[in-house]
């Protein structure tokens, strides 16, 4: 490791809507904050044509604009934002210790506090009809994309309690709800198994999988295939929502910071505080309930604010020694 590796206050690892809330506050409390995008600056909101339910935009924005804009404001404050991917990482556990992260699986870089704001990604079929008309028509979130679709024919894959919820939102909106699980029965809970079974318009096919997404330019119709039988059906639809399930990004952080049973960090009470002092976490890969921009900025703001106020005590501390050391002396 070279001699001349460099020291920073702060270094933020992502660059969705947590991380660049969290660069903007970080910036105003003069922490120099450093940012490493990524292999996809500004998240999946990048991948999103449209967001509609963001505070500040009255008539909408697409999502690579809103990411363009909050890297401006981050970098107006002073925010040094790189494009690159942390590789490796090895912390403190020391108060006030340095923690080092690999950038590019090459050189490394020493941050006295790490915002980690990687995100989650979104699980997909892997159909080339469906990878296709992401944006034209699939989603993976129908509290983002649901309004798109009020009064129309719509289709949701998955049986857990995401599936549920989702499908019961989409329920109130939508003309039809086509609800595909794959298994002879969901994995919801009973609860949320009875508010699908409740909605009339909800038409609940079990053993059932997409054999085909319907479309061009947009999602037309869905072929849909029943694995016992091998039947066949297409249904017309303008809308498709995958919920299956979300991956954290949180691999390189395994064995080093505490998760959950599924890859999500884990933070103390009400705050962004993980088990390690100065590492700090927020949007969703640590929120796998909500897993909304704006409740990713939030907690982006929330890492900034604790950054500051950990790094503030340990600067007192350090001045504190500094004094007892010359009372020493005299």
């Amino acid at each position: 490791m070279s001699e001349n590796i460099e020291r920073i206050k702060c270094l933020i690892i992502g660059s969705g809507p947590a991380g660049y809330s969290a660069a903007i506050y970080a910036s105003r409390a003069d922490l120099k904050p450093i940012m490493y995008t990524g292999l996809e600056p500004g998240g999946q909101l990048t991948t999103t044509t449209e967001v509609d339910n963001f505070p500040g935009y009255p008539e909408g924005v697409d999502g690579p604009k809103m990411m363009m804009d909050l890297q401006k404001q981050a970098e107006r404050f002073g925010t040094e934002v790189r494009m690159g991917m942390v590789t490796e990482v090895e912390f403190n556990d020391k108060t006030g210790g340095y923690h080092k992260a690999q950038i590019d699986n090459d050189k490394w870089i020493e941050a006295q506090s790490i915002i980690i704001s990687t995100g989650a990604t979104a699980k997909y079929l892997g159909l080339p009809s469906e990878q296709r008309l992401r944006g034209g028509g699939v989603s993976a979130c129908a509290v983002c994309d649901g309004f798109f679709y009020k009064g129309q024919d719509v289709a949701i894959v998955g049986g857990g309690d995401t599936a549920a919820e989702e499908a019961t939102y989409l329920a109130n909106i939508c003309t039809k709800v086509t609800m595909l699980v794959r298994g002879e029965q969901m994995r919801a809970s009973k609860a949320m198994q009875h508010r699908v079974t409740n909605a009339k318009n909800i038409d609940l096919r079990y053993n059932t999988e997409i054999d085909e997404v319907v479309g061009d330019q947009v999602v037309e119709g869905l072929k849909m295939i029943n694995n016992k039988t091998g039947e066949k059906e297409q249904i017309d639809i303008t809308g498709l929502f995958i919920a299956i399930g979300h991956k954290p990004n949180t691999d390189i952080f395994k064995g080093k910071l505490e998760m959950d049973d599924t890859g999500y960090l884990i933070t103390e009470n009400k705050s962004t505080k993980t088990n390690m002092p100065g590492v700090f976490a927020s949007g969703d890969v640590q929120d796998k309930i909500y897993r909304q921009a704006v409740t990713a900025a939030g907690t982006g703001c929330m890492a900034a604010l604790d950054a500051e106020r950990y790094l503030a005590v340990v600067e007192s501390e350090e001045d504190e020694k500094v004094k007892t050391t010359k009372r020493v002396e005299a």
